[in-house]
């Protein structure tokens, strides 16, 4: 596992992030995660969806803990690999065909439903985040990043 994957670094989270992730799973983030990991386990079983099930996984993780963490190119943290080239350009494209832009517009009525109230703002916005990452997932990983959105 990377050492910058947000359930595995000891760094912590902000006390803030902390309870929004928290709120979070129990407003539906469990929820959402189980259906990335039935989504990874059924590409993983079907031998053909194999290139697409880290991505899918990934996203869990993902929906699992969105708060305190963000999507980043895994060239710009680990150099160059197969999912960064254009292989992973090929993936990224049928990932989106197939899969990504409906998955993402699921997310984007998700955060408008929770945009309605004030109280509902960041899990939209959390939402909106879970949105950019399923439309092209191959070749990016999930880094911590602070209060201010950098990565570290």
């Amino acid at each position: 596992m990377y050492p910058d994957h947000p359930l595995t670094d000891e760094r912590g989270l902000t006390p803030v992030a902390l309870v929004l992730n928290i709120l979070w799973l129990v407003l539906g983030g469990a929820l959402a995660a189980v259906g990335w990991f039935i989504a990874a386990l059924v590409m993983a079983i079907t031998i053909i969806g194999i290139p697409w099930a880290r991505a899918a996984f990934d996203n869990g993780v993902y929906a699992l803990w969105p708060f305190g963490a963000k999507p980043m190119a895994r060239d710009r943290l680990y150099g160059e690999d197969i999912g960064t080239g254009p292989l992973g350009f090929l993936g990224n494209v049928i990932w989106f065909i197939l899969a990504g832009w409906w998955l993402a517009l699921g997310h984007v009525i998700a955060a408008a439903g929770f945009a309605i109230t004030i109280i509902g703002l960041p899990f939209a916005w959390a939402h909106l985040k879970l949105a950019g990452f399923s439309l092209w997932p191959i070749g990016r990983t999930i880094v911590h990043s602070d209060i201010s959105g950098r990565a570290y």
